[in-house]
């Protein structure tokens, strides 16, 4: 059983599938490039009440991305220990003095591997929506291929922290120890 994955008793299973679905919501105009005047937001207060708008200007596309961040930040331990592993390896690479392209290839490997942990976020997250509690066979294969996708940029984070930052690291210590 994957940690995500609640146990439902089938009493529960089976009122959750007799339940009709959630009503539609309205449906989505032609043209979403300007999202429709709203007479309450002329007064400087910017609403999101439908995801699917666009945002009106790129301040706010920003603010919807941030709340992302800190949504993952806040809730998926996974996401918080890639980021302080990231962190750690950007400072070693930092206090070992490799340069500047090694300093990209690292913080490149560090964001694949955050950006990984977010669609990882966002993919199980809607598979939860969309199955809500039952258990579905394609929501699985959904779930652990994302999650398999984090698990192949750590694997190949670790091989580029490896080799960039090993080498340096094990001639400091080498040196530290015959002084």
């Amino acid at each position: 059983m994957q940690l995500n994955e609640r146990p439902i008793s089938s009493a529960t299973a089976h009122s959750i599938c007799d339940q009709p679905l959630p009503p539609t919501p309205l449906p989505m105009p032609q043209d979403i490039s300007t999202p429709p005047v709203n007479k309450s937001n002329q007064v400087g207060k910017i609403k999101r009440e439908f995801a699917w708008r666009v945002a009106p200007n790129l301040l706010i596309s920003f603010k919807y991305a941030w709340a992302g961040l800190y949504y993952a930040f806040r809730t998926q331990r996974n996401f918080r220990i890639h980021v302080i592993i990231g962190s750690l390896a950007i400072a070693l690479g930092i206090f070992l003095d490799r340069n500047a392209v090694e300093m990209a290839v690292i913080g490149l490997t560090v964001g694949a591997v955050l950006a990984m942990e977010l669609l990882n976020t966002a993919i199980e997250s809607v598979v939860d929506l969309t199955v809500q509690q039952a258990y579905h066979d394609l929501a699985k294969i959904a779930k652990d291929c994302a999650a398999g996708a984090v698990l192949v940029a750590a694997f190949a984070a670790i091989l580029v922290a490896g080799s960039i930052l090993l080498p340096p690291l094990i001639a400091l210590v080498q040196e530290l120890a015959m002084s």
